[in-house]
């Protein structure tokens, strides 16, 4: 799989895809790749759009929230970010994302690596579209805490 951490292609299909579905920037006017990757004080994870989502992406952030490495995390199932009971709730903020283009506001529990469950809080979910065809969604939250 590609490493998407410092990519400026994929950057520029996180923040437009973002800006387009919510009318505002994610990062700051002169951030980029390499900032939102290593510096950003909030996640941002991002999946394919197969029929079982793979995590391609995730900022140092997310990694920490989570407690895995990217190399862990990137080629990871999305639904792992959750334990099964929160499953269904998780795929209707997806299926609700899907129809509308973005969900602003969304809480919810998340499981780290070690097995520690967070709450994510205000979280932002969005479609992630190239030249008009949706290839993902990302997500970011600037605020959790431990469950």
């Amino acid at each position: 799989m590609t490493n998407l951490s410092h990519d400026p292609d994929f950057f520029a299909l996180l923040t437009g895809s973002y800006a387009r579905r919510l009318g505002e920037a994610l990062v700051p006017a002169a951030a980029d790749a390499d900032w939102l990757y290593a510096q950003a004080p909030f996640a941002v994870l991002a999946h394919d759009g197969g029929a079982d989502p793979r995590f391609v992406y995730a900022n140092r952030t997310a990694q920490a929230c989570f407690g895995y490495a990217w190399d862990e995390l990137v080629g990871l199932p999305s639904r792992l970010s959750a334990e099964a009971p929160e499953r269904a709730e998780r795929q209707r903020l997806l299926d609700a994302v899907t129809r509308d283009g973005f969900s602003r506001g969304y809480r919810g529990l998340r499981i780290a690596k070690d097995g520690r469950r967070f709450w994510i809080d205000q979280a932002v979910v969005w479609q992630l579209d190239r030249h008009g065809t949706t290839v993902g969604q990302a997500a970011t939250f600037s605020e959790w805490r431990d469950a």
